[in-house]
C-alpha cells in the first residue's frame, strides 16, 4: 500500500486499524522499507524486519480490544534499554546488550506498541543540539542544514518525518523539549519520577526524566496513561498525585511571562514575533498574562553546568570515563571532566543555593497557574553549532536548564513557523503533579494553531472526528457556529429555528480570523476566513447553536457558494463546525474585522 506513510497521530492510526484499512504487519513493513536508507542520521540501530513481524504477529493475535497501543510504532532513544538490542548512549565503545527492557519500554510493548529501533543522540545525553554524535549530526526534519535539537535528536526527527507515531527521549536539561520545538512536535517532560528511569543510562541521575515526543498533546497523555507508575527499582520513582485544579480545562487561568528585558531571542526577530503571538493566543483561550521575575530561574539554570551538578555526569560513567575518555567527543569530554574542580563542600553549597533559588522561584505560584516561555530563543545551522559548540548550546538551554532542578513539569508545544520555514515552539510549565492540566492546556493551544503534524504536511483531523462522533453518539445533536445572517433576530435565523435549533452561547472565535462584507445582493452576507500565521487576525463574534444531526444535511445543502461549513476554533479552544468563506471570494470584499462582528457592521450601515 502506497498511502501508509507518513504516519500521523496515534488516534488516526488506530482508526485505520479499526476500519480494517491497515494491519500492523503492513505498517512495519512500510516503515522498515523507508528507514533502510538513513541520510539524516536518525537511527543507531534498526530492528530487523523479522523481529518487527514477530511483534505484529503477537499483537494481531491478541486483537485491538486488549491493547491500548495496538500496532503503534515507536522509537527509543539509545540511552534507554530494549531487551536484546545494544545500548550505546551515542558512544560505540560504551556499548552493552541488556537482557531486559527499561520499565517504560516494557510497559509500552505490553500495551501493543512496536519498537522500530534505537535513535541517535548527543553522546551520553550531554547537549541540546544533536551534533555531538559519532553516528553523525542528526538533521532537522524541515531543513537538513539546521540542527535537529538534542539530545533526543533522532527520536524527534523519527516522529516529525512520520516514521513512528511517538518516541521516547530523555530530558535532564531540555533534551526532550528543544528537539520537539525544532521539529514541530509536542515534547512532554513529566514530573520527575512519574516515568521510571530504570533501564536508562543516567546523565544526572537525581534530575533525569524520560520524555515523550508526539504529534499531539492528546497522544502524549495517552502514552503517559500507559507508561507511568511507581517502580521500586528506580530510587527516584514516586506515585502520581492528581492536580487539585485542572487550570487547563477552565475558562479562566493565569499564566506568567518573563519581563521583557529578561526575554532572550539571540537576534532572532521571527522567534520574538511568534512568541508574542503565542501570548495573544493564550489570552484568547481565557488566560490572563502576568509578568514574572525570571531571574531566579536563570540563576538556577546556570547551576546545572556551571555548578557541582556536572559531578553527576561524571559519576554516571565514572569507570568508563577513567579508562576510555579518549572515546568521548570533545565537548562532552570537557563538560564531564570539569567535575574535577568541585569539592564535596561545593556540592553542599550548591544544594543550599538551589534551595534558596527554588523558594524565590516558587513565589510565582501564588499569582499564576503556569508560565509560558519560548522553548528556545533561536535555532542554528549545523555548521555554526560545530564551529561554536559550547556557547551556542548554552543559548539553547536558556529557557530549559532550570526545569528539573526546580522540580517542575513542562510541555513544549508547536507555535508556528518562521519566515524561513523552520518551526518555533513554546513551553508551558507548572509545579510537580500539574502534568495533566498542562497537557489539557497544551491541547487547547495546539488546536487553536491548526498546524501540520511534524514535517509530514498532514493535518490532524482525529480530534475533529472525535468531536463529531461524540456528538452523534451522545445526543444525536451537533454544534454549529454562525457569524452572519443566521444570528438571532437576523433574516436567516429561521433556518435554524425551524430545524429545532437551540442557541447554546454567544462567544468569539480564537484571534486568527478575518471577517469581510461580501459584495453581493441582499441579504447582505459576511465571509469569515482563517488567516495565515504571518497575518493579523481577530476574534470574531459568533453564536453557537445546537442542531439535530439529521437536520444538518438539509441545512448545509442550502448554503450558497462561496460559503461553506468547516471547523473553527472558539476563544475557549473548543473546535466546532462553523461558517467559513473561500479565500478567493474576499479579494474585492470589505474587511470589517476590526468591528469584531456582523452585528456591529450592520449598526454602522443603519447609522
Amino acid at each position: 500500500m502506497d498511502n501508509i506513510l507518513p504516519l500521523g497521530s496515534i488516534s488516526s492510526l488506530l482508526r485505520r486499524y479499526a476500519s480494517g484499512e491497515l494491519k500492523p504487519s503492513q505498517v512495519v513493513q512500510a516503515v522498515y522499507a523507508q528507514i533502510v536508507n538513513d541520510d539524516d542520521h536518525v537511527w543507531i540501530h534498526k530492528l530487523p524486519l523479522e523481529s518487527l513481524l514477530c511483534y505484529t504477529s503477537q499483537i494481531e493475535a491478541k486483537g485491538m480490544a486488549a491493547l491500548p497501543l495496538y500496532g503503534i510504532p515507536f522509537a527509543i532513544k539509545d540511552n534507554i534499554d530494549l531487551a536484546g538490542v545494544s545500548t550505546t548512549a551515542g558512544c560505540p565503545a560504551f556499548v552493552y546488550t541488556p537482557e531486559d527492557s527499561a520499565t517504560v519500554v516494557q510497559k509500552l510493548i505490553e500495551a501493543g506498541a512496536i519498537p522500530i529501533g534505537k535513535t541517535n543522540l548527543d553522546q551520553f545525553a550531554t547537549g541540546l543540539n544533536g551534533t555531538r554524535s559519532p553516528y553523525g549530526a542528526c538533521r532537522n526534519a524541515f531543513n537538513p542544514d539546521y540542527i535537529s535539537g538534542g539530545s533526543s535528536a533522532g527520536s524527534a526527527v523519527a516522529v516529525a518525518k512520520g516514521l513512528v507515531c511517538f518516541s521516547l527521549g530523555t530530558d535532564t536539561a531540555g533534551s526532550g523539549r528543544v528537539p520537539a520545538a525544532f521539529n514541530n512536535l509536542v515534547g512532554y517532560k513529566p514530573t520527575s519520577g512519574w516515568l521510571s528511569t530504570h533501564g536508562v543510562v543516567p546523565a544526572c541521575r537525581s534530575l533525569d526524566c524520560v520524555s515523550i515526543l508526539t504529534f499531539t498533546a492528546d497522544d502524549a497523555e495517552r502514552i503517559l496513561a500507559v507508561a507511568a507508575g511507581y517502580d521500586a527499582r528506580d530510587i527516584y520513582s514516586r506515585e502520581r498525585k492528581a492536580c487539585e485544579i485542572d487550570f487547563g480545562a477552565t475558562p479562566h487561568f493565569r499564566f506568567g511571562v518573563p519581563q521583557d528585558h529578561q526575554l532572550q531571542f539571540f537576534g532572532n526577530n521571527e522567534a520574538e514575533r511568534l512568541f508574542r503571538v503565542s501570548i495573544t493566543r493564550l489570552q484568547a483561550l481565557g488566560g490572563e498574562a502576568i509578568e514574572i521575575d525570571f531571574n531566579p530561574f536563570l540563576e538556577t539554570a546556570r547551576l546545572l553546568y556551571e555548578g557541582p551538578w556536572v559531578g553527576e555526569r561524571y559519576v554516571a560513567i565514572q569507570s568508563f570515563f577513567e579508562t576510555h575518555s579518549d572515546q568521548i567527543i570533545l565537548p562532552v569530554r570537557e563538560i564531564i571532566a570539569s567535575a574535577a574542580q568541585f569539592s564535596a563542600a561545593d556540592a553542599y553549597n550548591g544544594l543550599y543555593r538551589l534551595r534558596q533559588l527554588k523558594r524565590q522561584a516558587d513565589c510565582i505560584w501564588a499569582d499564576v497557574d503556569c508560565f509560558l516561555t519560548p522553548t528556545a530563543g533561536t535555532i542554528y545551522t549545523i555548521q555554526a553549532m560545530q564551529q561554536d559548540p559550547v556557547r551556542l548550546n548554552s543559548n539553547l538551554g536558556y529557557y530549559t536548564n532550570f526545569m528539573n532542578l526546580l522540580g517542575y513539569a513542562a510541555v513544549a508545544v508547536p507555535a508556528g513557523f518562521q519566515n524561513n520555514g523552520l518551526p518555533f515552539g513554546i513551553t508551558l510549565a507548572a509545579p510537580a503533579h500539574q502534568d495533566q492540566a498542562l497537557l489539557h492546556l497544551a491541547r487547547r493551544l495546539q488546536q487553536s494553531y491548526t498546524l501540520p503534524l511534524g514535517a509530514t504536511g498532514a493535518m490532524d483531523t482525529a480530534h475533529i472526528d472525535d468531536i463529531e462522533l461524540s456528538e452523534t453518539i451522545k445526543s444525536d445533536r451537533i454544534r454549529l457556529a454562525v457569524c452572519g445572517a443566521h444570528l438571532s433576530g437576523l433574516p436567516l435565523n429561521r433556518q435554524l429555528t425551524v430545524r429545532k435549533g437551540k442557541l447554546l452561547t454567544c462567544t468569539k472565535t480564537s484571534p486568527d480570523y478575518k471577517l469581510y462584507a461580501l459584495r453581493e445582493d441582499p441579504p447582505c452576507r459576511p465571509g469569515m476566513v482563517h488567516v495565515r500565521e504571518d497575518e493579523q487576525g481577530y476574534a470574531i463574534e459568533v453564536e453557537v447553536w445546537e442542531l439535530p444531526m439529521h437536520e444538518l444535511g438539509s441545512f448545509v445543502a442550502g448554503i450558497p457558494k462561496p460559503l461553506g461549513i468547516g471547523t473553527i476554533t472558539l476563544a475557549s479552544g473548543e473546535m466546532v463546525l462553523g461558517f467559513l468563506c473561500e479565500h478567493y471570494a474576499v479579494a474585492n470584499a470589505t474587511d470589517i474585522s476590526q468591528l469584531g462582528g456582523w452585528r456591529e457592521y450592520l449598526k454602522q450601515l443603519s447609522g
